[in-house]
């Protein structure tokens, strides 16, 4: 049973409306409005003294999250100047209706009263199809960034931030972004102890230092090469990223492609100047680079998780690659002196590295 405040309560002074999206992602939804519980009461009472929140849908039946789990709405669609911000968290994207008329024309009227809006996970999607991020950037995890790029191809989008805020629109790439989103959330309004309350509870605490933006885990490979038009080659490196620790065939991605492996390497080669399997192998190593200077795993760990067939093996790519071994990598992180390095080698290290760099594993 929900809560409901008494006449003797103060007026929250955060108050949230949320939107789920037809298959929502249920971590980020959890995630998000669990930040909110903890920062709206004292100790772990869960009362909504401080903030409220919403959860609205236009049909009454619960709505199913991408793992089958329902969720019964609140209410309806109230008044949208009711809320201080109104949230929608998104999930699965392809061949699936997310939300209906109803919601889309619900969103526009809360823009057009002023009210703040929240796009969590393919959330974004949502609110980019109802007309409301005209003139703002969005942000969109790298998993879904050429969907969107495809889909919104004159709006802003961003990939290496957990969440992005741009004016009275916030977009969170979803995962664990939900809950820096939330925090940030939580601290406009109810000021930095309570939110480090919540995060606190929920033994979520990250160091963080103010004014700067936390960063993705893993910066998408497709920024570096935003210049290819043909939507082939992005397809195929999306694809990459996503199987990074166990490499699918070649003959595997063209026939995803729905093309030859011989189209695929001319493809690659008049592209890019390269093999799709020296490609491959750049953006592991990227990939690979990323996760040691974030220093939670061994090297041997991350040549696993790279999909590499040993330690060994992966260290040699690495310094030919980057000049560096990984463990020099990790040792300069530490000592602070890791400085700027290109995150796509320049092609006279390429050129002076070799085909031996490019042999098949």
């Amino acid at each position: 049973m929900r809560f409901k405040p008494d006449s003797s309560m103060p007026t929250p002074r955060l108050r949230v409306g949320i939107i789920l999206a037809g298959n929502f992602t249920l971590s980020a939804f959890s995630l998000f409005v669990d930040h909110l519980r903890l920062a709206a009461d004292k100790d772990d009472n869960s009362r909504p003294i401080l903030c409220q929140w919403t959860i609205m849908n236009s049909r009454s039946e619960p709505v199913r999250s991408s793992c089958d789990i329902p969720i019964s709405r609140h209410s309806d669609f109230r008044n949208p100047a009711e809320f201080d911000c109104i949230v929608v968290v998104g999930g699965l994207l392809h061949g699936r209706r997310q939300v209906d008329d109803t919601t889309l024309d619900y969103l526009r009227r809360a823009a057009s009263v002023g009210v703040s809006l929240i796009g969590i996970c393919t959330g974004v999607f949502v609110l980019s199809r109802a007309k409301v991020m005209q003139d703002r950037a969005s942000c969109v995890s790298w998993y879904h960034r050429q969907d969107f790029v495809e889909e919104f191809p004159e709006q802003e989008v961003v990939s290496d931030r957990m969440y992005l805020v741009d004016r009275d629109r916030i977009t969170c790439s979803g995962g664990g972004g939900a809950a820096d989103m939330a925090l940030h959330l939580i601290e406009q309004y109810l000021g930095r102890q309570v939110a480090k309350k919540a995060s606190h509870v929920l033994l979520l605490d990250r160091p963080a230092k103010s004014n700067t933006p936390l960063l993705q885990p893993y910066p998408p490979l497709i920024d570096e090469i935003n210049h290819i038009t043909d939507s082939r080659i992005r397809r195929a490196v999306l694809e990459m990223e996503q199987n990074m620790n166990e490499p699918i065939p070649i003959s595997r991605l063209a026939l995803y492609l729905g093309i030859s492996s011989r189209q695929l390497e001319r493809l690659f080669h008049t592209t890019l100047g390269m093999k799709p399997s020296d490609f491959y192998r750049l953006i592991r190593l990227r990939y690979a680079r990323s996760m040691l200077q974030q220093g939670e795993l061994s090297v041997t760990e991350i040549a696993v998780e790279t999909g590499f067939s040993d330690c060994a093996h992966f260290s040699r790519h690495f310094k030919a690659m980057f000049g560096q071994s990984p463990s020099e990598v990790r040792a300069a992180k530490r000592q602070g002196r890791d400085g700027d390095m290109p995150v796509m080698p320049h092609r006279s290290l390429m050129e002076r590295v070799g085909v031996r760099l490019f042999e098949e594993l």
